[in-house]
């Protein structure tokens, strides 16, 4: 019955946060229209994706420095909103400015979404690292569908259709509040505070470098591939939809495949061979032709989202003592570096070509792996609760006991034991 609330809780979280990342996905998704009917360039385009990206990624961590202080499980429901209503106006009026000040709405509530909706997610998925790749699955998928909407709605009636794409906020924002009941009712009893004695934050400053190498590729490629195969595909708009829309599902794969290999070997390791899976799959994306550069499109998605939720469980266990912070910053931060990069990747594509712009991409993901070669599995935090370590299980089981706090509180994917007085569970792993 346990396992069963949990995923429940689980899937609302999922289609909760699909809605809320199909509007990272369509910014990008509208960069083709943006440049038919308004003729932006290359360096303009790049400016409209920078400005949702950016703040979509800078103040997450301040949102996660709230939540760290106060659970806000409001934010859920009103940034999902936010992040729609953005989208819906970018397309209505011709002015620039007011398009970069629509998108920079919708990236203020996406900001304000992911570091609570983490916090919520990791107590909902009681430290199982699959239930947080489901998690990472609607965003992902929330990626992926977003071509499918902006051509279905934009690609019919133009930019002036925009408002029609609020409605997936709608539903996001219904759904997501009998999840915030159920966490309500586990939190109400917990309080307490965890020490930043066990910190780990050389470890979680060498994570974030190698989490900045991945906004860079992935953000440069949601950017620019659609133009790219586009080119590559005598001027088929439609190849290039296709190829924005394998990038964003085979992620979705990605995640639920890293969370399966995390529960059969450590967070690190599967995270480390996935960077450098991803730099031979973007060499053969610049290199292979014809429609074989489809395959390695998928294989880049997968390859960069293998770690998505396995890096934001690991950047939770070195900072335990300030979750929200560091989901904010592995979920935004770090993100908002590859926007600062795309338009300087645009402007080297209007200066030469796009193969050149793209190719210094292949680099960055060898440099994540080497940062990962640096790092270690985080080992359960210390106990300091009266009670004692969880009853050995028969036929091999690995139980682990779970405890969350409000205020300044602490999670973990392996054992969570805080100086809490109340509301410990003990599950068992699937």
């Amino acid at each position: 019955m346990r396992r069963k609330r949990r995923f429940s809780s689980i899937t609302l979280l999922s289609v909760g946060h699909a809605c809320v990342d199909v509007y990272q996905g369509a910014v990008a998704s509208l960069v083709p229209f943006f440049v038919t009917e308004r003729a932006y360039g290359y360096a303009a385009v790049s400016g409209i994706v920078l400005a949702a990206s950016l703040l979509s990624s800078v103040a997450q961590p301040v949102f996660g420095v709230l939540t760290d202080r106060r659970a806000m499980p409001w934010l859920l429901p009103v940034s999902t909103l936010l992040g729609g209503l953005g989208v819906a106006l970018s397309g209505l009026g011709g002015s620039y400015a007011l398009t970069l000040a629509s998108v920079a709405v919708s990236g203020v509530g996406v900001a304000a979404y992911h570091p609570e909706s983490a916090r919520v997610a990791r107590i909902a998925s009681r430290g199982s690292h699959r239930a947080m790749g489901w998690f990472s699955l609607g965003g992902n998928l929330g990626f992926a569908l977003a071509p499918l909407m902006v051509a279905a709605v934009v690609g019919t009636g133009g930019l002036r259709l925009t408002p029609i794409l609020v409605l997936p906020a709608l539903v996001g924002a219904v759904l997501c509040l009998p999840v915030l009941r159920a966490a309500e009712r586990r939190t109400s009893a917990a309080t307490g505070a965890v020490s930043a004695a066990g910190d780990d934050r050389a470890s979680f400053m060498r994570l974030s470098l190698a989490v900045v190498c991945r906004s860079v590729v992935f953000v440069g490629l949601s950017t620019f591939v659609s133009l790219y195969v586009t080119e590559r595909m005598g001027g088929s708009t439609a190849a290039g939809t296709a190829a924005l829309f394998v990038l964003y599902l085979g992620g979705a794969a990605g995640s639920v495949l890293g969370g399966a290999l995390a529960d059969r070997w450590d967070r690190v390791t599967v995270s480390r061979w996935s960077y450098l899976l991803t730099a031979g799959s973007v060499a053969g994306l610049l290199l292979v032709p014809g429609p074989a550069l489809y395959l390695f499109v998928a294989v880049t998605s997968a390859g960069l989202y293998v770690p998505f939720s396995l890096q934001v469980t690991l950047g939770q266990d070195y900072l335990p003592s300030r979750v929200g912070t560091a989901s904010g910053i592995t979920l935004g931060l770090t993100v908002s570096i590859g926007g600062l990069v795309s338009p300087l990747i645009g402007g080297l594509a209007d200066a030469t070509s796009l193969r050149t712009a793209l190719t210094p991409l292949v680099l960055l993901p060898v440099l994540g792996w080497l940062l990962f070669r640096t790092l270690p599995e985080p080992a359960p935090p210390p106990s300091r609760s009266s009670a004692g370590p969880a009853p050995a299980s028969p036929q091999g089981e690995t139980h682990v006991t779970f405890a969350h706090v409000t205020g300044d509180r602490a999670t973990s994917s392996q054992e969570m034991k805080a100086p809490i007085t109340t509301e410990e569970h003990t599950w068992t792993r699937d």
